[in-house]
């Protein structure tokens, strides 16, 4: 995996904590959000990226019926509320540096 594509992933993994921490998500909304912000992930990505934050327990899930379909939801639990927590201060503390160096 390049370098690039580990940065992204941290960054893609905090905004789906952020989002998750705000209420539940799932993950074609999740899909269109990031690509809002630059992000092109595929569902190859992102159901795997998802699976394994709910595996480590940053998210839980639960499945719940929209128009016919069964949507999975995820939500932050406790241990994804401390890991956003430090992520969001590493970042705060990283880009405050970056803009220093500037």
């Amino acid at each position: 995996m390049s370098l690039i594509r580990e940065l992204f992933l941290g960054f893609i993994k905090l905004h789906i904590l952020y989002h998750a921490g705000q209420e539940p998500i799932y993950g074609v909304w999740l899909m269109e959000e990031l690509a809002e912000h630059g992000y092109q992930l595929s569902a190859g990505t992102l159901y795997p990226t998802l699976h394994s934050l709910e595996k480590e327990d940053y998210l839980m899930s639960e499945k719940k019926v929209v128009d016919g379909k069964t949507r999975k939801y995820y939500a932050l639990t406790p241990e994804g509320r401390k890991a956003l927590d430090k992520g969001r201060e590493k970042a705060v503390e990283l880009l405050n540096e970056i803009r220093e160096g500037n």
